[in-house]
């Protein structure tokens, strides 16, 4: 009787508890006003366990594909003490040289042994090794390069690795939690995991004077040290998200936020360099900056976002289709235009030849218009408001007399400015003086163009640079 009554009772207190919880549940939230009355909209948060965001699939099998990368560099140094000639012969003062290794992280991205790294992981090296997390070697050699995105691709000779599936890094949210993987501080720690959220999308780095010319990372508070560089940034499905590439700190060492190139750059940027050996880079052929609050007045417009067009070159893909100054582009395919960084991201996933419905606002009407994006080759000659020519990413200007007396030159043609492209990934300089193309006279921008354009392979440049020394450089057509 008595354990007959206790079973009945403990029936009742279930059904009780039960009745509760879902009384709770399905009761609506309460309604919160604030002191006027007015109705304060709230929002519940389940913190149930299921809820809880679980790495454990994305970090065991995105480990699996992330590689640590050794690479040995030779450096060249000269000593000039006279002492140690005097004693040791000449030999001492002349050029000597010396290995050193250094370390970073990469990400295979095809079973055959294609890896993507960062350029500056690989800068320089005479060899490269390549270690997989089950300790696997494999010698590498350099497929390509790019330095203006950071991106370069290794080659190893296996086949069957794990690769890691690209996502879609214009999907991220901000505050989405992500994964950082790659081996910080060395061999050590190979196969490092950190976790961290999306601090902020199209951000340009404060203060940075590295070699990048992208503007448009994904940051993140994923600890990232020295060697995690070309290691994955993973978002919670396993998939590729960006390559973490840099962090800005006093010490060197991680101080709370970190850098990576959005995948959806880096995915082009390796389609590229596999199937060609360097980039192929779309231009829209604009000069724009970002719509603030003074120049949403001046022109009427309903909302501070989007970037004006400063100015758009001429025989552009921009110029060909309909864009103006003043114009304020506001989307690109159906994607926010924020600011200038967005819009350098955006363009960058496309390649030469593709099209793009970009929306723009004119006279505070919203409209839109086909583009057809150009290589950047393809701007080369195209003239501006200012009468400047367009070269593999340089503005270009006949040199002012003045300029000539002072550097001692009878013709030349002047970089007046440099943007992404060939000439500032071959090391030209704003204020330089081009004097030859190819061993031929120049003395205006014309020149220099149709001097390239008749080149059968190589470019050669030589000139004075603003110093008044002598430079030269090439690169291919």
């Amino acid at each position: 009787m008595k354990r007959g009554f206790l079973t009945v009772l403990l029936s009742v207190l279930a059904g009780g508890l039960t009745a509760f919880a879902v009384v709770k549940v399905t009761q609506p939230a309460p309604i919160v006003t604030d002191t006027a009355g007015n109705v304060i909209e709230t929002r519940t948060v389940n913190l149930a366990d299921s809820d809880y965001p679980d790495f454990t699939y994305a970090a065991e099998s995105a480990v699996e594909a992330v590689v640590y990368v050794e690479v040995t560099v030779r450096q060249q140094y000269q000593l000039n003490d006279p002492f140690f000639r005097f004693f040791f012969g000449e030999e001492y003062g002349q050029p000597q040289s010396r290995e050193q290794k250094g370390s970073g992280s990469g990400v295979i991205i095809r079973p055959d042994g294609y890896i993507v790294t960062n350029n500056h992981v690989v800068a320089g090296a005479t060899s490269i090794q390549v270690t997989l997390n089950n300790n696997q070697q494999y010698e590498a050699t350099v497929v390509g390069t790019d330095p203006v995105t950071d991106v370069a691709i290794l080659k190893v000779e296996a086949e069957g690795l794990p690769t890691l599936p690209m996502g879609d890094s214009d999907a991220l949210r901000l505050g989405e939690w992500v994964l950082a993987i790659g081996s910080p501080l060395g061999e050590q720690l190979r196969s490092t995991i950190t976790a961290g959220i999306v601090s902020a999308k199209g951000r340009s780095m404060p203060n940075y004077t590295g070699e990048f010319k992208i503007e448009s990372f994904i940051q993140t508070d994923a600890a990232v040290n020295p060697g995690n560089s070309g290691g994955a940034l993973v978002n919670k499905k396993g998939e590729l998200v960006g390559i973490n590439t840099a962090i800005i700190s006093q010490t060197g060492a991680y101080t709370g936020y970190s850098f990576a190139v959005p995948v959806n750059i880096v995915k082009r940027i390796a389609e590229d360099l596999i199937d060609f050996g360097s980039v192929k880079r779309a231009m829209l052929g604009i000069t724009m900056g970002s719509v603030d609050k003074k120049f949403a007045d001046e022109m009427k417009l309903s909302s501070v976002s989007g970037v004006y067009i400063n100015e758009v070159l001429k025989g552009s893909a921009a110029d060909k289709a309909g864009l103006k100054k003043n114009d304020v582009i506001v989307a690109i395919d159906g994607q926010k235009i924020t600011d200038a960084s967005s819009v350098q991201a955006k363009v960058g996933s496309y390649h030469p030849g593709d099209k793009a419905t970009l929306t723009y606002i004119r006279d505070g009407k919203e409209s839109q218009a086909e583009v057809t994006f150009q290589a950047a080759e393809q701007a080369n000659g195209t003239k501006d408001a200012e009468g400047t020519v367009a070269f593999y990413g340089a503005r270009l200007k006949a040199a002012s007399p003045e300029v000539l007396k002072a550097k001692g030159l009878k013709s030349g043609v002047e970089i007046v400015s440099l943007a992404a492209g060939k000439m500032a990934d071959a090391g030209a300089q704003a204020g330089s003086i081009i004097v030859y193309v190819n061993d031929e006279p120049v003395s205006k921008p014309e020149d220099v163009v149709a001097k390239a354009k008749k080149a059968s392979r190589g470019i050669y440049i030589e000139g004075i640079d603003a110093n008044g020394r002598t430079f030269y450089f090439g690169f291919g057509k």
